[in-house]
């Protein structure tokens, strides 16, 4: 009996010896059929500058933390990303196997949390995949960054810990008590979501491609052991998104550079990095002297259109736009922008097979809002026509998919502005003041915050500078107060006026007119007018083409007609030594019913836009409505709008 306790107790000792030091920890983890999060704050001390006791909410200190994503439940855990919402102002400054899901490069402030993903490995598989190998269920992210006002004993542990991934549940928010160094997270699919896209996989066991305002593929198309052949297509899928002069920028990961590329161009040819570093050292044979970009974030430009055919820098299909990307219901074949270029790897990626695109994307133009980018999710092959016109086609060695969303922030300036009139009433509602931001010049006393002056319609042709007199005359006929200071103006390049035209029985009428004051104009303009009750009655545009907004049901989307799409930029007037100057200027009629629309009241609201954009920037609108309409007013052409339009006619003759 005493040898066979022996022996038992050996076996024991074996099992024990065998079983992985991450299997032996505490039995949350059997709990957590799901995947498991773990934060543990490792170290802290303070770093210069070092303050005052008194000062010691603004005391920094360096912090390392682990993260810890553990592939608990019976799937593969595709693309993980994990949302840590810190609190204690943290800068980020490095983060090992794993990048920011939102593209953006360390080191970055964090304090409000961020997202970050999986990289390299971006998959997580499961115990039953692996027999229980912790080396492949489980993503280690060591995390170094700054923080403030919380030294020893303190333990700052993040507020809120959870998957970033869609269709999952966790468990409530971690418990920040002090003395506890350990965050532990549990989360598990949603039963409630039946299809998601995060998580169905397809029949390769790849992700399905996902929605948003613009997406980026990038394809690998040919590949060799050094380098390989990529093709990036940039698509807009927003109705009233649109890029001017695009600027695309990325993060290579494993030292990777651009030897040659057509459809685009870098912003700047560099190859100092691989001539003096390890590029340089390993492709000694290599003419670096023909190479485009060295850069680790290579920012990368449009080529004109007279680049479309060059037989060296163009010939590929969709490119060569000169930066322009327009929405998919304007011209569907100009929505989208292509490019390929030739990527050399280093070691030890020296492996046909072994492909790794590149990280952190940003994209953003000269006009319109930014983009949030997410890191690329590897997707089924693309599939392309044979080159050689045979009815086939053919597939990409590998393909990845960016998904990118436009963002709007709170500080965000307007760079268009909206003023409302009507024909019961001979004024004109100005734009906002200082709509697109005031500037700040010291001889210009003007107060920013006092609203603007109703305008007699004749002032809407003339700048802001040139309106003083008409508005302060008209201003004393209405005998109305005159602030002191005067208000300031909008400062916005495209103001446009919305007047209400007229109201009859059966419908009404509205008359939208553009006018650009900069000294840039505007080639395939477009705008969008959301009409809240307004909509089922639309009929036509007159003198724009417009039609019900894709996607929809409470939008006019309106854009110039063929050769008349360009509005022109702002211009001297017919004499310069006298005349202000003339704005590029667009008008049309826009007719509405009232047969589907009962109840509808045009004069008191519904007539007016609830929103209005302009090539895809959404304007500022006026916080007051023109003077309601008395009781049983009919249609009727005032004389307000009958002077408008004809001086309209007129500075378009000049």
């Amino acid at each position: 009996m005493a040898n066979l306790n022996s022996l038992f107790t050996f076996l024991i000792l074996i099992v024990s010896i065998s079983v992985p030091s991450s299997l032996s920890q505490p039995t949350n983890n059997s709990v957590c059929n799901g995947i498991l999060i773990t934060y543990v704050f490792n170290l802290g001390y303070p770093i210069p500058p070092f303050l005052l006791p008194s000062d010691s909410t603004n005391q920094p200190y360096r912090f390392q933390s682990t993260l810890t994503v553990l592939n608990t439940g019976l799937e593969e855990f595709k693309s993980w990303r994990v949302f840590v919402k810190f609190q204690h102002r943290e800068f980020l400054v490095s983060a090992s196997n794993a990048v920011l899901a939102d593209g953006t490069s360390l080191p970055v402030d964090v304090s409000n949390g961020t997202i970050l993903a999986g990289f390299p490995v971006t998959d997580l598989k499961s115990a039953v995949q692996t027999a229980g190998d912790y080396n492949q269920m489980q993503a280690r992210v060591e995390l170094v960054g700054t923080q403030y006002g919380i030294g020893a004993p303190a333990v700052p542990l993040p507020s809120t810990i959870t998957l970033g991934n869609d269709g999952f549940l966790c468990s409530s928010s971690p418990s920040t008590n002090q003395g506890n160094n350990e965050t532990r997270v549990c989360c598990f699919k949603d039963s409630s979501v039946t299809s998601n896209i995060t998580t169905t996989l397809d029949d390769e066991g790849l992700l399905p491609r996902q929605d948003g305002d613009l997406s980026i593929m990038y394809d690998v198309i040919k590949s060799y052991d050094s380098n390989y052949l990529a093709q990036v297509t940039i698509s807009n899928h927003n109705p009233i998104g649109r890029l001017e002069y695009w600027h695309l920028r990325w993060d290579w990961m494993r030292g990777e550079f651009i030897y040659a590329m057509r459809g685009a161009y870098p912003f700047i040819i560099d190859t100092r990095d691989c001539i003096f570093g390890p590029q340089g050292q390993h492709y000694l044979d290599l003419d670096f002297s023909t190479a485009l970009n060295c850069e680790r974030r290579p920012t990368i430009i449009d080529l004109p259109l007279a680049r479309t055919n060059d037989t060296n820098l163009g010939m590929i299909p969709f490119c060569c736009r000169n930066g322009t990307i327009l929405p998919p219901s304007m011209d569907l074949r100009r929505s989208k922008s292509v490019f390929q270029m030739q990527v050399y790897k280093m070691p030890p990626d020296l492996n046909r097979t072994q492909l790794i695109p590149p990280r952190n994307w940003k994209i953003n133009d000269t006009h319109n809002p930014d983009y949030q980018c997410g890191q690329p999710i590897p997707v089924s092959p693309s599939l392309f026509p044979d080159p050689s016109g045979l009815p086939t086609e053919s597939s990409a060695i590998a393909s990845w998919q960016v998904v990118c969303n436009i963002t709007h922030s709170k500080s965000e300036i307007p760079k268009c502005c909206v003023s409302f009139s009507s024909f019961f009433n001979d004024s004109v509602v100005p734009c906002n003041t200082c709509a697109c931001g005031c500037n700040n010049n010291p001889s210009n006393v003007c107060s920013a915050t006092t609203p603007g002056l109703p305008l007699p319609p004749e002032a809407l042709l003339l700048p802001f500078e040139n309106r003083t007199k008409k508005a302060l005359d008209f201003a004393d006929r209405k005998k109305r107060d005159v602030p002191n200071p005067l208000p300031c103006g909008d400062n916005c390049g495209v103001s446009i006026n919305w007047h209400l035209l007229s109201d009859y029985r059966g419908g009404w009428t509205a008359r939208m007119t553009l006018f650009n004051w900069g000294e840039t104009g505007f080639e395939d303009w477009f705008a969008a007018v959301q009409l809240d009750k307004a909509m089922p009655g639309f009929e036509k545009v007159y003198s724009f083409n417009g039609s019900a907004l894709s996607g929809s049901n409470n939008s006019i989307y309106i854009q110039g007609l063929p050769g008349l799409n360009y509005l022109l930029e702002e211009r001297d007037g017919h004499n310069p030594k006298k005349d202000p100057r003339v704005p590029g200027t667009q008008q049309s009629v826009i007719s509405f019913t009232k047969k589907n629309t009962p109840g509808i009241n045009v004069a008191r609201g519904d007539g007016f836009p609830s929103k209005v954009y302009f090539n895809g920037e959404e304007c500022s609108l006026p916080k007051i409505l023109p003077n309601n309409a008395p009781p049983g007013i009919g249609s009727t052409i005032t004389v307000f709008s009958f002077s408008l339009a004809l001086l309209l006619r007129l500075f378009l003759q000049l």
